[in-house]
């Protein structure tokens, strides 16, 4: 089958949804971002990324610090609702259930099974980005989403971003456990190793 060239910026892989919070103007105010990502294992770091003119990116810059939070299925209206409107114009703390961890200054959010709690360490001046690098100090999840004392993204049930699309998506089933699907053919190649290189 042929691969045809298509429009580079039009990303169609799932990108999962989070509520990043930061203080702003004394107040918490949350978005939605799909650009997100674990950039580090130890210490585990956290990068965010947030158009240059988003009215979270003062607060973060200000206080250093934000925070992480996972919604899910059950939140994807307020999710939506929160990548929709400014915190300008609209106080969106109201919808949440807010709490604060260690660092005192990075909102959360109550009803998100899983939030993570970061310390500001580096900012990354995009062309059209700010991607804040955070460390990861407190991780938090809800006890009925822990599977023997690890968070079963199955109980957390969260969602995904289809762009350009615009459409969110649930997870699937489980098709296998990863570093063991692959033993076999890891068996087989180092057999019979091939002669293409790598």
């Amino acid at each position: 089958m042929a691969k045809l060239e298509i429009d580079k910026s039009q990303a169609f892989y799932p990108m999962p949804c989070s509520l990043v919070g930061a203080k702003v103007d004394g107040k918490p105010n949350y978005l939605t971002v799909s650009l997100f990502s674990m950039v580090n294992r130890e210490p585990p770091f956290l990068a965010v990324a947030l158009n240059k003119d988003r009215y979270t990116n003062s607060g973060i810059k200000e206080y250093r610090t934000f925070s992480i939070n996972i919604p899910s299925v059950s939140l994807a209206e307020q999710t939506d609702y929160c990548g929709m409107v400014s915190g300008r114009s609209v106080d969106k703390s109201n919808l949440f259930e807010t709490f604060y961890g260690k660092l005192g200054t990075a909102p959360m959010i109550r009803e998100c099974p899983i939030c993570f709690e970061c310390k500001l360490v580096r900012t990354v001046d995009l062309p059209s980005k700010d991607l804040f690098i955070g460390e990861i100090i407190t991780a938090y999840c809800d006890e009925d989403c822990l599977t023997d004392g690890a968070p079963d993204v199955m109980k957390i049930n969260p969602f995904l971003l289809i762009e350009p699309e615009r459409r969110y998506l649930s997870l699937g089933q489980e098709i296998g456990r990863a570093w063991e699907m692959g033993k076999n053919l890891k068996r087989i190649q180092t057999n019979f190793p091939s002669t293409r290189g790598s």
